[in-house]
Order: C-alpha cells, then sequence, then structure tokens
C-alpha cells in the first residue's frame, strides 16, 4: 500500500491492487481440494473487481455512473469475504490468520466504500 505524498492516507486505488495481489498469494498456498479450486476462482474473480471498478469510477462521465461502480466496488468487497471465509485451510493456523487479515482487509474497504457512497449523496 502506497501513501499519498505527504499525507497520511492511503491511495484507495493501490490498496485495492494490493489487496487482490495479496489475495492471490494467499490462494497460492491452500491446499488443492476441489471445493478450493472452484472457490479460488471466484475469490480471485471478486478480489481483483473491486480495485478494477473503483478505477472505473474514478473516470465516471457522472456521479450517478462514480457512485454506481462504487456500489459494485463495494458488493465485491462484500462477496470477496464471502468466498475468503468459504476456503478451506484444513485448519493450518498460519493460513487461518493469514486469510483473517485479508477477511479484515475486505472489511475495511467495504466500510470505506460505504463512506465514499454515504459522502457523495
Amino acid at each position: 500500500m502506497t501513501k499519498t505524498q505527504g499525507q497520511g492516507q492511503y491511495d484507495l486505488e493501490d490498496r485495492t491492487y494490493e489487496f487482490a495481489r495479496s489475495v492471490r498469494a494467499f490462494v497460492k498456498k491452500l491446499p488443492r481440494t476441489i471445493c478450493n479450486i472452484e472457490d479460488v476462482k471466484q475469490v480471485v474473480r471478486s478480489s481483483g473487481s473491486v480495485g478494477a471498478n473503483y478505477i472505473e469510477a474514478n473516470e465516471s462521465l457522472s456521479k450517478k455512473d462514480f457512485r454506481m461502480r462504487v456500489k459494485i466496488s463495494r458488493k465485491e468487497s462484500k462477496e470477496t469475504r464471502y468466498w475468503l471465509r468459504l476456503l478451506d485451510t484444513q485448519d493450518d493456523a498460519a493460513l487461518d490468520k493469514e486469510r483473517e487479515k485479508l477477511v479484515q482487509e475486505s472489511t475495511e474497504v467495504m466500510r470505506i466504500f460505504g463512506a465514499i457512497i454515504h459522502n457523495s449523496e
């Protein structure tokens, strides 16, 4: 995650990019079960979609379009959290801890998008 020049705030595009990369690194460590294979596909798609839709929001043509894209990013964050929780770590403590950090990050990003939506109305 990259801090903006001279401020304590994180650039949300960078933050969502790092989140998607972290999810991809995490799923590479998971056991290859039939369920994980299918769920990994979903979590990879949704985690990447969070940032992609936020980038689209920043390039939006109208305020309505901006809000819709941010709402999609929030929805994708929520979906990512769901898929992360479904993944089977086979009770590996290190993987469980890493997953919890990712779940926490998806929750924080979801709340940030919620605040953006609220403030843009």
